[in-house]
């Protein structure tokens, strides 16, 4: 059997850093882990059309503050602000004690970003676009600004009555390398045949040589 673990869990505390940041005590544990789901569902569910490629929950003594990581920050702003103001309003009445700030960072590359990417294919696919073809094309897009860029697609395929997988690569993806920077994306497609599973993994270099490169100068 294989053994798959997640690539952001098995280099958490080496090069990357948790998507929540926070201590608590073990009575208020639940209560933060499930506003923080709620937190990431609502802007999942209300900012589809934005790219949302990560979200980041920090909290303090008296502030939670929300990092969007976003391909669309205007969409996130609206026109003077408004809607930024909306989203923070709702955001507040989950968080309900403590003051909410709302943090936007723009993704410069959409193409070489892993979850943005399985979105894109994932959409494409419930628009009857061939799978093949969907995940040819991110692949050429992202080719240019990554080091490698694997795909892999699962279920229904084509609408055929059975299930099965289809993975397409190109340059390399060392998983089980500590300091390759891999990013990891999934999403998922809902077609006439049912669900299909989108897995993309992208890696953009080694972090750790980057780090004393960039010390060094």
């Amino acid at each position: 059997m294989g053994h798959k673990v997640h690539p952001l869990g098995y280099r958490l505390g080496y090069i990357k850093s948790w998507n929540s940041r926070w201590f608590a005590k073990p009575e208020s544990m639940r209560k933060f882990i499930k506003e923080d789901f709620q937190i990431r569902k609502y802007i999942k569910d209300n900012l589809k059309f934005a790219g949302i490629a990560k979200i980041e929950i920090e909290r303090y003594p008296e502030k939670v503050k929300v990092i969007i990581h976003t391909a669309r920050p205007g969409v996130i702003i609206g026109r003077r602000g408004a809607e930024i103001d909306r989203i923070q309003e709702d955001l507040q009445k989950i968080v309900q004690e403590k003051e909410l700030g709302i943090d936007i960072k723009e993704v410069k590359i959409p193409t070489a970003n892993a979850q943005l990417v399985a979105e894109n294919v994932a959409l494409q696919m419930t628009k009857r676009i061939s799978h093949r073809r969907a995940m040819k094309r991110a692949i050429q897009l992202a080719e240019s600004s990554v080091k490698g860029i694997k795909i892999n697609c699962a279920g229904r395929l084509g609408g055929h009555e059975i299930a099965r997988r289809e993975t397409y690569k190109s340059g390399k993806i060392p998983l089980q390398t500590l300091r390759a920077d891999i990013e990891y994306g999934f999403a998922e497609a809902k077609t006439k045949a049912g669900l299909i599973g989108v897995k993309v993994w992208i890696y953009k270099g080694d972090a750790i040589l980057e780090k004393v490169e960039a010390e060094e100068a």
